[in-house]
């Protein structure tokens, strides 16, 4: 073990790296198709990315992303108006104190925190170590991540929905996976979903998949009482493996819910937090036993904060399994996050087709039977492909559209 540090710079041996540019390019992959994925009354028809270069006076180039949710084009704006004057001279080791949590709407957030994951790949880069390395305690630690597959957002009660997911969940299965999360499908309202049918359906997965196959159900807007009187009984006898977000996290009585909805089932775990950005936010959940699996993203907490956040949960005792929902840019800062702090527990991966997930990189990391290798690379240990920018040129606007099916119906686009 190594000794103990108040932040994940501490002990680094400092060099004389100063920046001398920051530069955001929005990307985006638009789908020929009819959807790249649908859930609730949306369709979403393009993927977003938001690379984010920090450039050094010595050569050294960090690469990473803030939340392409937050809007590319809008991280770019803030980020040249804000960042890039703040930071160009600064010295890359003190990425602590220079961009940790700086942000205080949902744009800044995510513009820091893709500035923070950046630096920290140049500074990989620095010392020739992988992130993981810098931030792990251990003295050798694994560079063996476990994935699980996350998915379950096309299925549709209007279309043979129960026989598409059970088809997708022994995909993944066949594939080496151990572990399935998937959403409530499209959708309810229209199609007359009722929480006795769903129950049917939960039945008939756990049996196609097995008994060891691991299952995970996603957020949906059920009635509190309705979810602890008759989804928690259900969940604990088909022995999921966890329920994520069961209610609004943000409420005046959300830590209290998720700890009842926890207490109802003893051996299925409650995550959440996936929109959080600090260490303050997460601190009752865990400390209360509210939450057993935390998942807040490096995409908007920042490498450094992430480090802080997998310091509290694991005090608590809890695990790390961070959000992980859009593409490889945000991907390699979560990997190294989970690798690199006494938490962690697995990360998620988006299942659905997004050529910004690996394909914008010359060496992807390899995936084999549900476990991501880490190659022992400085930094993040990827490299971008050279036609990047033409390959995917950036398309403005939002990436989700109403469901052309609901048209003239009252159907909201999440969760219905």
């Amino acid at each position: 073990m190594r000794e103990a540090r108040q932040h994940p710079a501490q002990g680094l041996q400092r060099q004389d790296i100063k920046i001398t540019d920051i530069q955001v390019t929005p990307l985006s992959y638009t789908h020929d198709g009819e959807y790249l994925w649908r859930c609730g009354g949306l369709y979403v028809w393009k993927a977003d990315a938001a690379l984010l270069q920090v450039f050094t006076d010595q050569g050294v180039v960090g690469i990473a992303e803030g939340s392409p949710y937050r809007g590319p084009d809008r991280l770019k704006q803030y980020t040249d108006r804000y960042i890039r004057p703040l930071l160009l001279g600064a010295n890359i080791f003190d990425v602590d104190l220079l961009t940790n949590n700086q942000g205080h709407n949902s744009v800044a957030e995510g513009a820091w925190a893709g500035v923070n994951n950046a630096l920290w790949d140049a500074i990989g880069k620095a010392v020739d170590q992988p992130v993981y390395k810098l931030l792990s305690d251990e003295v050798s630690p694994s560079n063996q991540v476990r994935i699980y597959a996350s998915g379950g957002v096309c299925h549709a009660w209007y279309d043979k929905g129960e026989e598409e997911l059970i088809e997708e969940a022994l995909r993944y299965k066949a594939a080496g996976y151990d572990t399935f999360k998937f959403r409530n499908g499209t959708s309810w309202k229209h199609s007359g979903m009722t929480m006795e049918q769903y129950i049917v359906v939960l039945e008939r997965l756990r049996e196609a998949v097995g008994p060891e196959f691991k299952l995970v159900l996603e957020k949906f807007p059920w009635p509190y009482e309705q979810i602890l009187k008759e989804l928690c009984p259900v969940l604990e006898a088909l022995r999921f493996y966890w329920f994520e977000e069961p209610v609004e996290h943000t409420g005046p009585v959300a830590l209290e819910q998720h700890l009842a909805i926890n207490e109802a089932m003893p051996s299925v775990m409650v995550s959440g937090g996936e929109s959080w950005w600090n260490r303050y936010q997460v601190g009752p959940f865990v400390a209360a036993g509210a939450m057993n699996i935390i998942q807040t993203d490096a995409n908007l907490s920042g490498i450094t904060e992430g480090w802080q956040i997998g310091r509290t949960i694991h005090e608590h005792g809890q695990m790390y399994c961070p959000h992980n929902w859009v593409g490889g840019l945000t991907t390699i800062a979560n990997i190294h996050l989970v690798a690199g702090v006494p938490c962690g527990h697995m990360c998620e991966l988006n299942q659905t087709y997004n050529p910004l997930k690996w394909e914008i990189f010359k060496d992807p990391y390899p995936i084999e039977n549900g476990v991501l290798t880490i190659p022992d690379r400085p930094g993040y240990g990827v490299e971008l492909i050279d036609d990047l920018e033409e390959r995917f040129p950036f398309v403005a606007g939002s990436y989700c559209k109403p469901n052309p099916i609901f048209e003239g119906q009252d159907v909201p686009l999440w969760w219905s």
